[in-house]
């Protein structure tokens, strides 16, 4: 087993405390081996688009949020949800600021997982602390790789947020968990153009509070985020649909919106986009 080859972008704040990484492996080359890639950063962090023939990889943040694509789809994980991705699956995944992520890289694949593609993964307690316990150093092998045996039946399945509005988790103070509930409901039609105000009231809160949430979770505010959101389904969508297509299907008014919008955020078209992807 060896360190997966996929890009890693680290975005750092001005004057933010340097990012870190670093990499725990056990049993390594052997197929009951794991390793676990911890990363600390105060600013954005991007797995850029890969695929990894020999290890199935999982991501996990305890502490923030992370966003991951597969194809076209585009989900959203919390503190107790990871995103899963066998080897031989092109995928991304990003994470906004100040913010753990771990990185776990198996030969196996855990027995709950096994008919899943790509998907979302519960991380029940006991595995959340023990891989937080492998990235540490000086752990005893013969430990970790129990360790790990026991990370793999703490790993389950996680269904996507239905159209009915539903907490991601359970709400702490000051409505923490609503944010993501909006996101991934937004997840599955970007183009939604349900108003704050609107989702306020869905979810029983005051529209303060949901704006504060945003900002908490993701770093921005909600129109920022949604139209951060709308650009990521984009790319996703670009190379096997026309730019108009698209256009529509992420909500802009207009192909030449959706044109201005994606070439202010990435510096050059959508055309250009689909015509690299290919």
């Amino acid at each position: 087993m060896s360190t997966p080859g996929s890009s890693v972008t680290l975005v750092p704040h001005l004057g933010a405390d340097p990012e870190s990484c670093t990499e725990h492996g056990y049993g390594l080359g052997r197929p009951d081996g794991i390793l676990v890639v911890k990363y600390r950063t105060a600013g954005a962090l991007d797995f850029g688009e890969s695929r990894q023939d020999f290890l199935h990889q999982l991501y996990w943040s305890p502490d923030g949020i992370l966003s991951a694509r597969a194809g076209a789809d585009l989900r959203f994980m919390g503190p107790g949800e990871a995103f899963w991705a066998p080897r031989g699956v092109r995928h991304e995944v990003h994470a906004p600021d100040w913010q753990t992520v771990y990185r776990v890289c198996l030969r196996q694949v855990p027995p709950a997982l096994a008919p899943h593609v790509a998907s979302l993964a519960t991380v029940d307690d006991e595995a959340a602390q023990l891989i937080a316990q492998l990235a540490r150093n000086g752990q005893n092998e013969a430990t970790a790789l129990v360790a790990r045996t026991r990370i793999m039946a703490g790993l389950g399945t996680s269904a996507l947020v239905s159209s009915a509005l539903a907490p991601a988790a359970p709400a702490r103070s000051g409505g923490a968990g609503y944010a993501l509930a909006v996101a991934r409901t937004l997840a599955l039609d970007p183009a939604d153009n349900t108003r704050l105000d609107e989702w306020a009231e869905r979810l029983h809160l005051s529209v303060k509070t949901l704006q504060r949430d945003f900002a908490r979770e993701f770093g921005m505010p909600f129109s920022q985020f949604r139209s951060a959101l709308r650009l990521r389904a984009a790319r996703a969508l670009l190379g096997s649909h026309s730019v108009g297509a698209v256009a529509h299907r992420v909500g802009y008014s207009s192909p030449s919106a959706f044109v201005a919008a994606f070439t202010k955020e990435h510096g050059y078209t959508p055309g250009t986009h689909a015509t690299q992807s290919h």
